[in-house]
């Protein structure tokens, strides 16, 4: 374990080794559209030394069996990251395009808490069941469960919240005793190589139980997702590229562990506070400017009320401020890039051309990748706009008749990551229990929290992140049994 005072973040992580490759790519401000860096654009080479590292490190280093060791380097992975909390925040501002007040919560210090949580549970975590005594044809038989790591693990994450998709994946990983392999989202590279920099400098991890890459060739991503010697792929990350990684890791039968898209609903009941309705669904729509699966960006409303609601969501969206992350007051900033801005841009025009009412936004500004709040009415709930996930600051309303309408059009969805609903306790209860989502906030209830489990129901993924859950998620059963005699 070196000491280094500052994060460089230039080079990748493989075999114990911080790298660079002939090879770079830029990596650009959102805010500004100006180069921040450039990260090293891996090859499939490079991929496969990452593989052979992990899949060395597991067989030969004792990382899965140690606990004690995981305890340790845990601890100091931890303190590395508290110790470089404000670097990591400016770069995660800069990169990813986070407001200050984002890296106070899920763009980074929530993060660095998941860490601490799987520290603090590796310690208590019952690795070993008893189940007794079971007679078979006279004989006693005494057995017990070992839970033990899955293996090596390539983990790809996405840009939205590299942190929080990178330390979510890590931490319990390295807690089961698991190698990993951390693929950098193309779009925000240079702060998930931090995390690589940070582990080579600050912790006795093992050279190679922790390698991390960026790269853009998807060809880096589909040795990860084939290679026999992954065990396992954890992925977040849009549904269609799920699927397509589920259907490479299928040939060798690897576990596979996702996160994917959403399209989740807010549904405000006749009796519910619709001001508190309104404000909830109009800020956290742009939070990290709409780039968030979990984010609900369908409001149901009743048809009595539509255009109150609507009013109150106009106004609210009127008083947010985008613009330079870094300028005080600021509350959402810029799309990830240029491409995803136009995505964004192109699915608004085309719901507006199928019969969507534009109420507010709907315009590009500059410079930097910023796309005003935009809110849609007339929405049809089988259009593309409200089937679809959009990943920018587009709220579409549906209006519904009754709560069992309501019910019908939330779960009209290929998705089921997330919802919300506003009303009487109660009541409200009832509605949340009724929508096919793997989480749900009543009444702006916060459930995103390192002990939380989090995941999705349908197309929205498979397993779960955060809590015992997220830790077992790497964790394999191995039932033992031994005659008794005497």
């Amino acid at each position: 374990m070196s000491e280094t005072s500052t994060i460089t973040a230039k080079r990748m992580l493989i075999d114990g080794n911080l790298v660079e490759t002939p090879s770079t790519f830029a990596s650009l401000n959102p805010a500004t559209g100006e180069v921040l860096g450039h990260a090293p654009d891996a090859t499939v080479a490079d991929a496969e030394a990452a593989v052979a590292a992990a899949r060395r490190a597991f067989d030969t280093s004792g990382w899965a069996t140690d606990v004690a060791l995981r305890i340790r380097c845990l601890e100091q992975f931890h303190a590395a990251l508290v110790e470089h909390r404000d670097e990591l925040a400016a770069l995660t501002i800069a990169e990813v395009g986070a407001t200050p007040a984002l890296t106070q919560g899920a763009q980074l210090d929530q993060p660095i808490a998941i860490v601490k949580y799987y520290l603090d549970l590796l310690r208590d975590y019952p690795l070993t069941e008893d189940l007794g005594n079971v007679e078979v044809r006279g004989q006693q038989h005494h057995r017990w469960v070992e839970k033990e790591a899955a293996g090596v693990v390539a983990a790809i994450i996405a840009y939205n919240y590299p942190n929080q998709l990178a330390l979510a994946k890590l931490a319990p990983a390295l807690a089961a005793g698991c190698t990993v392999i951390l693929k950098a989202a193309p779009d925000t590279p240079l702060i998930t190589l931090a995390l690589g920099e940070l582990i080579a400098n600050h912790t006795d991890i093992p050279a190679g139980v922790v390698n991390v890459i960026s790269g853009a060739d998807p060809q880096v991503g589909a040795v990860l997702t084939t290679a026999p010697d992954v065990d396992m792929v954890t992925f977040t990350g849009s549904t269609p590229t799920g699927r397509a990684i589920m259907a490479a890791a299928s040939s060798t039968l690897k576990k596979v562990f996702l996160e994917l898209g959403g399209k989740s609903a807010a549904i405000v009941l006749d009796d519910a506070d619709f001001g508190t309705a309104a404000l909830f669904s109009a800020f956290s729509m742009v939070t990290h400017a709409g780039q968030g699966c979990a984010l609900t960006s369908r409001l149901l409303v009743p048809r009595s009320h539509h255009d109150e609601i609507v009013e109150l969501v106009k106004t609210n969206f009127g008083h947010v401020r985008y613009g330079d992350p870094n300028e005080p007051g600021t509350y959402m900033g810029p799309l990830i890039s240029e491409k995803q801005r136009d995505k964004v841009d192109a699915m608004v025009q085309r719901a507006v051309a199928a019969g969507a009412t534009l109420v507010t936004g709907g315009e590009k500004k500059g410079p930097g990748y910023f796309y005003t709040p935009t809110l849609l009415t007339d929405v049809d709930p089988d259009s593309e706009i409200a089937q679809e996930e959009v990943f920018g600051p587009v709220l579409a309303v549906i209006a519904y008749d009754d709560d069992d309408d309501a019910v019908r059009i939330a779960n009209n969805s290929i998705y089921g990551l997330s919802g919300a609903v506003f009303g009487s306790q109660e009541r409200a209860l009832a509605v949340a229990r009724r929508i096919r989502t793997g989480t749900f906030s009543i009444n702006g209830g916060n459930y995103f929290s390192p002990d939380s489990p989090f995941g999705g129901f349908k197309q929205s993924g498979i397993g779960r992140e955060m809590g015992r859950a997220g830790l077992e998620e790497f964790l394999e059963a191995k039932t033992f049994a031994v005659p008794v005699v005497g």
